[in-house]
């Protein structure tokens, strides 16, 4: 197991290597850079002249490095971080990249993860209660949730919550994750409370997805799963349908939700950043539109790197799962 680790990880860093470069290039390639967005902001709300607010933008460029080709700043910054760790300097935020992360990843990854727990629970349940009704009103009323759930855009679930929130029972407290009394109270079961009434509907709509996914994919399997020829012998010996069901066919047609694993953090952290755009809270969401738009780039390089990061970490851990499930996948697989 510890060779087919070790296989993985080796293969995952030149993929690694591969995003880092693409990934920088995109961000770069629109023209301008954060120099540009100082001599906007100097000419709108300092008055200052174009020619000394193209001076300073200037002067801030060569200070920083973004004179430089985009070749030599790639390099820097991957030299950076494999030496000293050091992810670069955000501009506009005024810290190190690293502090910027620290900051506002946690929070992603937390409600991520929540979101994933509840739409694996949730979907994998509502899938095998869907498979063993079959063409029943329940099947057909989950089978339309799950539809609806992979089919509706989630940035547009998120502007509807928003509108009814605001406009229809006259909530103001959007974009946070406390209420001003609770921001910096200590943990409590009221401040707890407070939190999930803030992040409640980012949680619902990147479930939501997710749910129907899972609930698709196990309905589908178990029914191949029901009709194999070992459920029907162990029919044969006088199981109870719920055994059949639990012990026989369950654990083999969780296979594909196994490997479903490989992109599900990336899918949730998705979700999440589309639903925390909207909604405006001070996850990695946000963070990722501000920097691009006024071209802080090694905040924005850094949390795609980040993102990307997930999905290879995603991809070993279901092969890790999948090899502890499956023989055959050790056998063949070089662990």
């Amino acid at each position: 197991m510890l060779r087919f680790l070790l296989v993985r990880i080796a293969s995952a860093i030149p993929v690694l290597i591969i995003l880092s470069i693409v990934t920088f290039a995109i961000i770069q390639a629109p023209p301008g850079d954060y120099a540009d967005y100082i001599r906007s902001q100097l000419i709108n709300q300092s008055g200052a002249s174009f020619a000394a607010a193209d001076a300073q933008a200037q002067a801030y460029r060569v200070a920083h490095g973004l004179d430089q080709p985009m070749v030599i700043q790639y390099f820097n910054w991957v030299k950076g971080i494999v030496t000293q760790g050091d992810f670069g300097y955000s501009m506009f935020y005024n810290k190190p990249v690293a502090d910027v992360v620290a900051e506002r990843l946690p929070r992603t990854l937390a409600l991520a993860l929540v979101c994933h727990i509840f739409a694996s629970v949730l979907g994998i349940g509502f899938g095998i209660w869907a498979a063993t009704r079959q063409y029943s009103w329940i099947d057909s009323l989950l089978s339309g949730v799950s539809f609806l759930g992979m089919t509706v855009p989630r940035f547009l679930m998120a502007l509807i919550i928003v509108y009814l929130l605001v406009f229809q029972f006259n909530v103001s407290e959007i974009g946070s994750f406390f209420s001003p009394q609770f921001g910096g109270a200590p943990w409590s079961w009221a401040k707890f409370v407070d939190l999930v009434s803030h992040v409640w509907p980012v949680v619902a709509i990147a479930t939501f997805g997710g749910l129907a996914y899972n609930m698709r994919v196990m309905r589908g399997n178990l029914l191949d799963t029901l009709n194999a020829q070992y459920v029907e012998t162990a029919r044969a010996k006088g199981l109870s349908g719920g055994a059949v069901v639990m012990r026989h066919a369950v654990p083999n047609a969780l296979h594909p939700l196994v490997m479903y694993q490989g992109v599900v953090l990336p899918y949730m952290l998705t979700g999440e950043i589309e639903t925390a755009i909207i909604f405006s809270l001070p996850t990695v969401g946000p963070a990722i539109v501000g920097s691009m738009a006024i071209g802080d780039v090694y905040v924005t390089a850094t949390f795609m790197m980040v993102l990307s990061a997930t999905l290879i970490v995603g991809n070993i851990i279901a092969d890790m799962l999948l090899a502890m499930l499956d023989p055959r996948v050790r056998q063949y697989g070089g662990a």
